[in-house]
This record gives structure tokens, C-alpha cells and sequence, in this order.
């Protein structure tokens, strides 16, 4: 073979891309000036929202727990940048559509924004995950060690499956570790461990976790499918030669895909640490973050006005004053948390929670507004509309008690003014996971970079296969996050990426297969474990 032919082979082959051109010297300057000034505009904020509510650092040890909590909770967001969004600049990498030094840097501006823009409704559908008596009382020791556990646990199992370059599910190791300390905290208090989850909700977030990957991986393979027979364009179906960029038009839908799906990784994974970060600022600062200070002057007016139609929604039901029932406020905020954690509707309830609406009331009336409410009340007000609301939601569920539907209407209008006050997020803490999920995007994404774009397939990624994986993952995980479900980048994607090798018959490297699905069994086991051992470590050291 003549050195002609040898070279025009060689510039048929497809080569693997370039991965390890860093940021370069400025880049690396830029990187670490934006994680100081992250740091700092954390620690601004916090200092400001204290401040603005009366709070001055006369103890420093809630501050400093404060600090580390913060610190390990954007290091998880940290940790779930490169882990997760790897998945989104694989394709563009290996179909030469962005060099991989761009790539990354491209896609961590775009989880920047996705974070900044996304609802909230992911972050406190994990919150409501946990045991109700420990989101009462995060400022205590307990509290402390929950949120310490999960966030360990996490990070741990996120790093040991990154280290092996195995894509594994950072929503999956969130949620396995919420299960092992609520199972923890039930058995360290003499009960059941199942009686530790809130396993109606587990359940609803288990088969979005699990029915994700098989629809990426069908949805993707059929995709693909409907663009051979639609798309009669040869240059779609084939790998890319030397290193030279696809035509325009495919480059362009190739940088679309890895956008959307950046954009809705950074949309639903980075609400994951916002709920904790709340958690963390609920406990250890109270008095500036247990209420929305922010609402709007007719707030006070609305929530009068929604909280008489939920009394009389309740009353309708036998939920109106009971002589035989004790409805003082201790004694209904018990009733209506035993309600919450047992899930079990007895003729107390309904009173019980009737007072608590009133109690509530006439705190908010009283007061004229939630910027006014005193420090001393405000974890108390707090939780008190944390049980009301949570309440109402079980109350939907029960059969027995058939709500008209304008009952039913007045007691969602009322739990939204309740959830208006209480689950809300800073526009600080949005743009400190948004910084630390972009940052990390940029940070140890290459190993698994490699397992998605090599090891997935035998064959290399052709600019089909990539799109149709990249698109599926956009679009499913996109309707997850507006239906407020947490699912698995990872999964998604690289599901995605075996159908359409299996589609096109080029073959799967089984061992990557297995260890793919290895990981996807032994992450909740392993994530329930780990912390539920952290919490009982730390419940006795605490």
C-alpha cells in the first residue's frame, strides 16, 4: 500500500477527538476567580437576608455549621456538574461538532441557566421525600445530621461511580439516600423502618427514575428509525471522517441537542440542591429564611379570604369545632403531624386541622404581613403552614370524604397561598448551584465522556445516532421538570445512545451494558445504606 492510499484511509477513519485541551491559563484564572466570587456572594447574601431580619452573629457556631452545610451542598451540585452533564457535550465531542474544550464550557453556561430559570417545583417534591418530623425541626441536632448524611452519601457514590467512568444517576443517589434516613430516623425512634418514607411519593419518583431510561432507550431507537426512512441523506447515518465537523445543517441540530439538554439538566438536577440548601438556611437561620418576607401587600388579604373557604371546605366534612375534641394548638399540631406521618384519617383530624387554620390566620391577619412577624414566632408560623399544606395534599387523596369540587378547588387555592409562604427560593441560592453546577460541568468530565461515546456501542456515534439520543433526553427530561418529577440525565441519555445502536444493528459492548445496569441496581441499596449509617453516626455524635 502506497503512502497516498494510507493517507486518504487514515482521513476516512473517524479519530477520537481531542480530550484533553484544558481551559488554558486564563481559563483556569476565570475558573477560580468565579469560585471565590461565588463564595463570597454566598456569604454576602447570607450576612444581607440576616441582617435584614434582625439576626446578628452574636453565636458563631449555627454560622459556621451554616457555612460547612452550604459548602458540601454546592459541592454536591458541584460533583452532579461533571458526573451528569457529561452526557450532554458527549455527542458534540465525538461527531466533531464542537471541539471538547468548547463543548464543556458551552454546556455549563447552559445549566448556569437552567438553573436560574427553573420553577422550584423538583426541589420541594424531594423536600416532601423526608420524614415530616425532621423538616420540622432541621435546626436540630437530628436535622443536622440528616442533611449532613444525605449530602455525604451522595457525594461519595457520585465520586466512586465517576472514578470508574460508569454513568450512574445522581437522582438516584439522592433519593436512596432521603429513603435511608428516613428509614434510619423511624427505627432509631422504635418504629417500623417503612414507617420512615413517604412511600406514595417514593413510588410516584421510583417510576419516573425507572420508566425514564426504558423510554430513552425506545423512544431514541425509534427515532432513529423514522430518520432513515424519512431522511435520505447518507452523510446522517455515517461516522465522522478524521476529525473534520459535520455539514452545517447537522452541526447545528447537534449544538441545539446539547443546549436543550444542558439547559434541562441544569432546570431539574440543580433544584435537587436548592431543597437542601433551604433546608440547611430553614434550620440554621429561621428567622430570615422560614417565611417568604418577599409576598406581595395583598397576601395578607388573599389568604384570609383562602383560608375561610378551606375552613368551610372542612366544616362541610365534619372538620368545624368539636367540643369532644381538644383543638388547642399544641394538640392540633400533633394530631394533624400524626395525621401526616401515619397516613390515617380519624375523626380528629378534620377539627384538628381546622384549628390549625385558624391559628394560623389569625397569626397572618394579626401580623398585617410576613415581613412583620417577630423572630420568635416565625419557626413556629412555618411550620404550622408546613402542616396545613402537607395535610391538604393527603387530604386529596382520601376517598372517603369526597370534596365537592369547588371544596376541592378552595383547598388547592388555599395550600398554594400556604406553599406561596413557605417554599420559596432566594435568588442567591439559585445562582450559587447555578455557578456550582456550571463550574463543575467543566471539571473531570472526561471519563464519562469516554464510556458514552466509546463503550457504549461497538461502532463509532454516527450524527443520527447523536441527535436522536440528545433530542429524547431534551424532551423527556424537559417534561419532567415541568411536571416537578427528578429523573436521571445519565439514564436518559445513555439509554438513548444503546437504542439507537441497537436500532441501526451495530452492536453494544455488553461489559459497559452491564456495568451500567450494575449501576443503576445497586445505587439505591447502596445510597440507602450509606446514609442511613450516616445518620445514625451522626445522631449520636450531634
Amino acid at each position: 500500500m502506497n503512502a497516498t492510499t494510507a493517507d486518504a484511509i487514515a482521513l476516512e477513519q473517524p479519530e477520537r477527538p481531542d480530550l484533553d485541551k484544558g481551559l488554558g491559563a486564563a481559563g483556569m484564572f476565570g475558573f477560580g476567580a468565579a469560585i471565590l466570587a461565588t463564595l463570597l456572594y454566598v456569604a454576602y447574601s447570607v450576612y444581607s437576608d440576616a441582617a435584614a431580619a434582625g439576626v446578628h452573629a452574636t453565636a458563631f457556631l449555627p454560622f459556621i455549621l451554616l457555612f460547612i452545610a452550604l459548602l458540601i451542598a454546592l459541592g454536591f451540585e458541584f460533583v452532579n456538574g461533571f458526573h451528569d452533564t457529561a452526557n450532554a457535550v458527549a455527542t458534540v465531542i465525538y461527531t466533531n461538532s464542537m471541539p471538547a474544550n468548547y463543548a464543556v464550557v458551552w454546556s455549563g453556561f447552559f445549566n448556569f441557566l437552567g438553573v436560574l430559570l427553573s420553577t422550584g417545583a423538583v426541589a420541594f417534591g424531594i423536600v416532601s421525600l423526608l420524614p415530616v418530623e425532621l423538616i420540622l425541626q432541621v435546626g436540630s441536632n437530628s436535622g443536622f445530621a440528616m442533611v449532613f448524611s444525605l449530602l455525604i452519601a451522595a457525594i461519595v457514590w457520585n465520586l466512586a461511580t465517576w472514578y470508574f467512568g460508569i454513568p450512574s444517576s445522581s437522582s438516584h443517589t439522592l433519593i436512596g439516600s432521603i429513603i435511608g434516613v428516613g428509614i434510619a430516623n423511624a427505627m432509631l425512634h422504635g418504629k417500623s423502618g417503612t414507617a420512615g418514607v413517604d412511600w406514595s411519593k417514593a413510588t410516584e419518583i421510583g417510576y419516573a427514575l425507572l420508566l425514564s431510561p426504558l423510554l430513552g432507550f425506545t423512544v431514541a431507537a425509534l427515532l432513529f428509525l423514522a430518520m432513515k426512512t424519512l431522511i435520505r441523506n447518507r452523510a446522517l447515518y455515517e461516522a465522522p471522517k478524521g476529525n473534520t465537523p459535520p455539514p452545517w445543517w447537522i452541526r447545528a441540530l447537534l449544538i441545539f441537542t446539547c443546549t436543550g439538554v444542558s439547559f434541562a439538566h441544569g432546570s431539574n438536577d440543580g433544584q435537587k440542591g436548592m431543597g437542601l440548601i433551604m433546608l440547611i438556611l430553614i434550620g440554621t437561620v429561621p428567622t430570615a429564611y422560614a417565611l417568604n418576607r418577599a409576598v406581595p401587600e395583598k397576601y395578607v388579604q388573599e389568604f384570609v379570604v383562602n383560608s375561610n373557604a378551606a375552613e368551610a371546605a372542612l366544616a362541610a366534612h365534619g372538620g368545624g369545632p368539636n367540643p369532644a375534641v381538644a383543638t388547642s394548638p399544641q394538640d392540633a399540631r400533633r394530631a394533624v403531624t400524626a395525621y401526616i406521618a401515619d397516613k390515617k384519617l380519624s375523626s380528629g383530624t378534620l377539627p384538628a386541622l381546622g384549628a390549625l387554620i385558624d391559628q394560623v390566620e389569625t397569626q397572618v391577619s394579626g401580623y398585617g404581613s410576613l415581613a412583620k412577624v417577630p423572630a420568635a414566632a416565625t419557626e413556629n408560623m412555618r411550620n404550622d403552614m408546613y402542616l396545613a399544606s402537607e395535610a391538604i395534599k393527603r387530604l386529596g387523596k382520601e376517598e372517603t370524604l369526597a370534596f365537592s369540587e369547588t371544596e376541592a378547588k378552595n383547598l388547592k387555592t388555599y395550600k398554594e397561598s400556604l406553599d406561596s409562604a413557605t417554599r420559596f427560593i432566594p435568588t442567591w441560592v439559585k445562582i450559587a448551584v447555578a455557578f456550582a453546577l456550571g463550574l463543575g460541568t467543566m471539571i473531570g468530565w472526561k471519563r464519562i465522556v469516554v464510556t458514552v461515546g466509546e463503550k457504549i456501542g461497538k461502532t463509532h456515534l454516527t450524527y443520527a445516532q447523536g441527535a436522536s439520543a440528545e433530542l429524547v433526553a431534551m424532551g423527556t427530561i424537559g417534561a419532567a421538570d415541568m411536571l416537578g418529577l427528578p429523573v436521571s440525565t445519565t439514564h436518559v441519555l445513555s439509554s438513548g445512545v444503546a437504542g439507537t445502536m441497537a436500532a441501526n444493528r451495530s452492536g453494544l459492548q455488553m461489559s459497559t451494558i452491564r456495568n451500567l445496569l450494575m449501576a443503576w441496581v445497586l445505587t439505591l441499596p447502596v445510597s440507602i445504606l450509606l446514609a442511613g449509617g450516616l445518620y445514625a453516626l451522626l445522631s449520636a455524635i450531634f
